[in-house]
C-alpha cells in the first residue's frame, strides 16, 4: 500500500507529487499525460519565471522536475477509471491495474466543453483557444471571435480588449447572459461587436484559422475573417474518478476546504480544475498541490 496516490499530471498533480515526494511519502503518481490543459498553448506568458513558454516545453519542465525526486512511483502513460473509499485508505483503478494508499489526492483538471464543430480540432492551439487569460497577447493587432455570452465569454472579451484589433462576441441567446457590470464593460469598448442568436456552424482555415462561419437569427449563413476563436462555453469538471459520497457543488466540483485542499471524506485531498477554486490557473493549481500535499502528509502522520 502507497502512502498517496496521486490523480492527474497537471500542475496540481506534478505539484502535489514533487511536495509529496520532499516528505518522504511513498508515493504513486498516475497520469495519462503530464502538462495538463496548456499542453496545446503555443505561448504561455504567465507560468511565473518564464516570459515565455510553449505548452510543451512547460510539459517537459514538469516531467523533468518529476523525475528528478527520488521516491515517486510514476506511471505515464496510465488512466484512472474509478477511485473507491476502502478500509484504510482508498483503491485506484486504471487502464492497467489497482492500487491502494492511505491518502488520495485528486487533480484530474476538466475538459472544456468543446463547440463540436468542423475545424475545431483541426485548428486547436492554431487559432482556436480555450483560455483568453492564458493567449490573449498572442493575437496582438488580429480580429478574434469570442463564441459564449455567459461571465467567462464576457470576461475573455474584457481580456482580449487590450490586444485584438477587433473582437465579435457570439452569444446563440436573445442577449449575453453575463454579469451586468462585466457586460457594461464589454459594450463600452468600440473594439468590440456583440451578435445574439448566433450559432457557430465550422471554423475554416489553412495552416492556421481564417475564419468562423455561424448562422444568425434568420438561419443564413455569415463568415466572419478572424485569427483566433476563443471558445467559452464552460468546462466540465473530472470529477467523476471521484469516489462515491465526495461532495460536489451544482456544478460537478469537488467541494474543498480552500486552506488544506481536504474534501468532506478523510483522507482524500483534491487541487486544481476539479475542484470549486474560483481560478482555473496553472500558477493556481500548483499552489493548491503544494497544499494539498503538505495536509495529506499532515493527515497521515496523525492518522
Amino acid at each position: 500500500m502507497y502512502d498517496v496516490i496521486i490523480v492527474g499530471g497537471g500542475p496540481a498533480g506534478v505539484s502535489a507529487a514533487i511536495y509529496s515526494g520532499r516528505k518522504r511519502l511513498k508515493t504513486l503518481f498516475l497520469a495519462r499525460e503530464v502538462g495538463g490543459q496548456s499542453t496545446v498553448s503555443d505561448d504561455i506568458q504567465n507560468w511565473i519565471g518564464f516570459k515565455s513558454i510553449s505548452g510543451l516545453d512547460l510539459a517537459k519542465q514538469f516531467e523533468e522536475h518529476l523525475r528528478a525526486q527520488e521516491g515517486i512511483e510514476i506511471h505515464v502513460p496510465e488512466s484512472a477509471i474509478k477511485t473507491s473509499k476502502i478500509d484504510g485508505g482508498f483503491e485506484v483503478e486504471t487502464n492497467k491495474g489497482k492500487y491502494t494508499a492511505r491518502a488520495l489526492i485528486l487533480c484530474a483538471g476538466s475538459r472544456r466543453r468543446k463547440l463540436e464543430v468542423p475545424g475545431e480540432t483541426e485548428f486547436e492551439g492554431k487559432g482556436v483557444m480555450y483560455c483568453a487569460t492564458c493567449d490573449a497577447p498572442i493575437f496582438s493587432g488580429m480580429n478574434v471571435a469570442v463564441v459564449g455570452g455567459g461571465n467567462a465569454g464576457l470576461e475573455s472579451a474584457v481580456d482580449l480588449i487590450a490586444y485584438a484589433s477587433h473582437i465579435t462576441l457570439l452569444e446563440r441567446g436573445d442577449a449575453p447572459k453575463g454579469d451586468p457590470i462585466t457586460l457594461e464593460k464589454v459594450k463600452a469598448s468600440d473594439k468590440v461587436t456583440i451578435i445574439t442568436n448566433a450559432t457557430t456552424v465550422r471554423i475554416e482555415g489553412d495552416k492556421m484559422l481564417s475564419g468562423l462561419v455561424y448562422t444568425d437569427a434568420q438561419g443564413n449563413e455569415q463568415t466572419l475573417s478572424v485569427r483566433g476563436v476563443f471558445v467559452e462555453i464552460g468546462a466540465l469538471p473530472n470529477s467523476d474518478l471521484a469516489p462515491a459520497g465526495t461532495e460536489l457543488n451544482n456544478m460537478g466540483e469537488v467541494v474543498i476546504n480552500h486552506r488544506t485542499g481536504e474534501t468532506n471524506i478523510p483522507g482524500l485531498f483534491a487541487a486544481g480544475d476539479v475542484t470549486d477554486a474560483i481560478f482555473k490557473q496553472n500558477n493556481i493549481s500548483s499552489g493548491d498541490g503544494v497544499k494539498a500535499a503538505l495536509s495529506a502528509y499532515k493527515y497521515l502522520q496523525m492518522s
